[in-house]
């Protein structure tokens, strides 16, 4: 299978050769920042076509087709109207907090692609607690969110705020238990491990009906902690204008927008990676011919094909129910995906003991 390990092992020799340790370091941390940067953008100009073209299929429409060969510079069309939108703070808010909360939300969303692997050997840190990094530092971004509920000094931004702190804080716990399910039977918190482990057959496979059932949960939870319809509470138009970012424009609300594209490729990137391989091809068992065809499909082809399919899976969400109450959705979670939650990390525990998986 193609990896990257010659093309950053290149890189990593001249830099080594040319300059000193520091300087070195140095430089490797612009080059994952400048693709880090490119990576966002792209996500952002992709994502948000395929969200409309994904809407227009739904709704038997077409979706764009005017501006660009169909429609696909239309992603472009809006990010410059909202680079030429002035940006406004209004009058009472905390300046200070308004103008940090959504670099705050951006900025999470740059750590948190730290331990994935987006193919073979290409990965920016594989540090051995990867899942506990992801779980923590997610968990971040609702400061960012309160904080610009807050200091946007609007009731409607406030009620926004204060419901998407108790959606994510309430749903995070039924996706930590479904990741835990997966860690359970991998036996390590390091990605990478959790990638090997499917070498021969991906989770989702090979875990029973306990890692579908976690894989269910896991995709719900994760809809709710990104704000996505139905789960979409936190900016409910037709009840609070749009919620926690109802005061912001032009590029700090541009940041916000882009946040949610990247926590969905995010979440989606996750969940491709614990229960359906990452960027590791589609192997059974000891069938060894079918699996060396599997191996010319280069990894991040399968890795991205994997992401972008959960990610039509979430946007088929948004176009299929209705949204809840916010009764609805806690009630959903606390005294329906929590139990289940909790029963199938057990029934998991019990199959990795055992060792009843495949």
């Amino acid at each position: 299978m193609f990896s990257f390990h010659g093309i950053t092992s290149s890189v990593q020799t001249w830099l080594n050769n040319t300059f000193n340790p520091t300087i070195t370091v140095m430089i490797e941390s612009v080059i994952v920042i400048l693709l880090a940067i490119a990576l966002f953008a792209a996500l952002g100009l992709v994502l948000v076509i395929m969200e409309r073209r994904v809407a227009a299929f739904m709704q038997i429409r077409l979706g764009p087709n005017r501006v660009g060969p169909w429609g696909l510079l239309q992603s472009t069309a809006d990010t410059l109207k909202l680079i030429m939108k002035e940006g406004l703070t209004p009058d009472g808010a905390d300046k200070f907090l308004f103008n940090l909360a959504p670099f705050i939300v951006m900025i999470v969303a740059m750590l948190i692609l730290a331990p994935i692997g987006f193919a073979k050997d290409f990965q920016i840190w594989d540090i051995n607690i990867g899942v506990l990094y992801l779980s923590a530092i997610s968990s971040i971004s609702v400061i960012g969110i309160l904080m610009a509920g807050w200091a946007s000094n609007n009731k409607y931004s406030l009620m926004g705020a204060m419901r998407s702190g108790a959606q994510i804080v309430s749903y995070e716990l039924s996706a930590g238990l479904s990741v835990l399910s997966i860690v359970v039977l991998t036996g390590s918190l390091k990605l990478s491990d959790i990638v090997a482990s499917q070498e021969n057959g991906w989770w989702i496979f090979k875990g029973h009906i306990p890692a579908i059932i976690a894989f269910v949960i896991f995709i719900i939870a994760a809809t709710a902690e990104t704000n996505r319809a139905p789960f979409d509470l936190a900016e409910a138009e037709s009840e609070l204008t749009a919620g926690f970012h109802t005061e912001y424009s032009g590029m700090k609300f541009a940041l916000f927008f882009l946040a949610e594209y990247i926590n969905i490729f995010i979440v989606c990137a996750i969940g491709a990676t614990l229960f359906f391989g990452g960027w590791m091809p589609f192997h059974v068992g000891s069938w060894e011919g079918f699996n060396h065809i599997m191996d010319y499909i280069p990894s991040s082809v399968w890795f991205f094909g994997k992401t972008f399919f959960l990610i039509f899976v979430i946007m088929w969400f948004r176009w299929t129910f209705p949204r809840l109450r916010i009764d609805q959705l806690l009630n959903l979670e606390w005294k329906y995906l929590l139990p289940i939650s909790m029963f199938n990390l057990l029934l998991m525990t019990i199959i990795a003991i055992m060792g009843w998986h495949f």
